[in-house]
């Protein structure tokens, strides 16, 4: 890794509501705008919006997937828009700097319209 380089993107699935619906179970994060679209419309969100923590979970399985879970140090997230099901991310990173063996990464996910969904940065040891 050295500064500049892109990094192999990581493609997922679409969201479903399937998925959110467990994602909830696992988080204890049971708000109905995550599941009931009838709550999220009434909360002017248009509908079911994702859990913002499973679009950095997904940052988290990008990072272990470029330098392998134990070599991942930090990761910081900003969420920057909703994801609803249906959507499919990418995350994708850059590297902005080594110092010796470790890198940080700025990385991101975005949808199918090139929004940046979730943008952060990890820290990684390399080598």
């Amino acid at each position: 890794m050295k500064p500049g380089d892109e990094l192999t993107p990581l493609v997922k699935e679409p969201v479903t509501r399937v998925q959110l619906v467990q994602y909830a179970g696992a988080s204890g994060d049971f708000n109905p705008i995550h599941w009931d679209p009838e709550r999220g419309a009434e909360m002017g969100l248009g509908g079911v919006i994702a859990h913002g923590m499973l679009s950095m979970g997904f940052l988290g399985q990008y990072a272990t997937s470029l330098a392998g879970p134990e070599a991942v140090h930090r990761l910081k997230v900003r969420f920057g828009a909703m994801v609803r099901p249906g959507d499919v991310l990418t995350c994708k990173g850059v590297v902005r700097e080594v110092d010796g063996t470790r890198a940080t990464i700025d990385l991101w996910a975005e949808n199918e319209q090139g929004d940046k969904v979730t943008t952060g940065e990890a820290e990684v040891e390399i080598g």
